[in-house]
């Protein structure tokens, strides 16, 4: 049986028309981003298919272009579906984090940060340049490493930092493995880049750490 041919108030298109899409399960969300099923199953056959397949929502997600598009009703097209839409929703978080100062609104940039950076299999360093309101200007990625750590040069800090007028900046990174606690590297490269900023005045207001379910703060934890 076809889902056009279940009751309207089964059907997951309309239940997110009718009560919002909080009220949907997994399977009925991802069912109607693949729109249709295969042949003999449903879109929400599939969908339950492929949740068990990959695990979660989260697996799904960040699965690889190859694993991703071999799964029974995927294939690039709906890779490039999901990513583009993925994309929107980090630029959303973007966008709030810019509609005010950053210290104002810290959950803004923890979320934009988590969005960006979480499900990396590789490390990243990069740099929130805010203005003398603390207002932010952009994120960059500055450096890119392995599962075991990104070096991190100071003086190209200083310089982008430079380049974009900023006179304050939140420096953040992530952790591939999912924990979030600062490493004494961590704590090292923080107290280099704090003096050198020092120099041409530019304040470090904190540095984030992104791990699987929370962003670490060297500022709450005294270490700035």
């Amino acid at each position: 049986m076809s889902i056009r041919d279940w009751p309207k108030s089964e059907q997951p298109r309309e239940k997110l028309l009718k009560f919002g899409a909080p009220a949907l399960s997994e399977a009925e969300l991802i069912a109607i981003f693949l729109r249709n099923g295969t042949h003999g199953r449903t879109a929400m056959d599939v969908a339950r298919d492929l949740l068990q397949q990959f695990g979660s929502v989260r697996g799904l997600l960040t699965a690889s272009p190859a694993k991703f598009c071999n799964a029974p009703g995927l294939g690039l097209t709906r890779y490039a579906t999901l990513h583009a839409m993925l994309e929107l929703v980090r630029r959303h978080f973007l966008e709030v984090m810019q509609s005010g100062p950053a210290l104002l609104n810290p959950q803004a940039t923890r979320d934009y940060l988590r969005a960006r950076l979480r499900d990396l299999p590789h490390e990243v360093f990069g740099c929130v340049y805010l203005d003398n309101r603390h207002r932010v200007i952009a994120f960059e990625e500055l450096f890119r490493g392995t599962l075991d750590g990104a070096s991190v040069y100071p003086r190209e800090v200083v310089k982008q930092a430079l380049a974009h007028n900023a006179a304050a900046l939140i420096l953040v990174h992530n952790h591939p493995s999912g924990v979030a606690e600062p490493s004494q590297a961590d704590e090292l490269i923080t107290r280099r880049l704090k003096n050198a900023l020092n120099l041409v005045e530019i304040r470090v207001l904190d540095h984030l750490i992104v791990g699987d379910s929370r962003c670490e703060s060297f500022a709450e934890r005294g270490l700035l």
